[in-house]
């Protein structure tokens, strides 16, 4: 199986408090296994804060829903050893 690799990388943006910040991450495989949102190195999970998902199979998003002050820091996306920060 072909390694997956980042085709296109994750892009800084500024927010303003309380708004949704959506984060994207292009792959060059369908179907990537091994794949990880983190935020000042916390692994995301999926839940009401955090709505990760994957648009036509090679897209990852990570949107954080009503962003805090306590949200400012690096956003990471990896796959396998690659990896993407903003």
């Amino acid at each position: 199986e072909p390694d997956v690799i980042i085709v296109s990388g994750l892009k800084d943006v500024a927010v303003t408090e309380g708004d949704d910040v959506t984060f994207r991450c292009q792959v060059s495989h369908e179907n990537a296994r091994d794949v990880e949102w983190k935020l000042q190195d916390v692994a995301l999970q999926n839940n009401e804060m955090n709505e990760i998902s994957v648009e036509k199979g090679k897209i990852h998003t990570l949107t954080l829903r009503k962003v805090t002050e306590q949200d400012i820091g690096t956003v990471t996306f990896r796959v396998g050893p690659h990896t993407s920060t903003a």
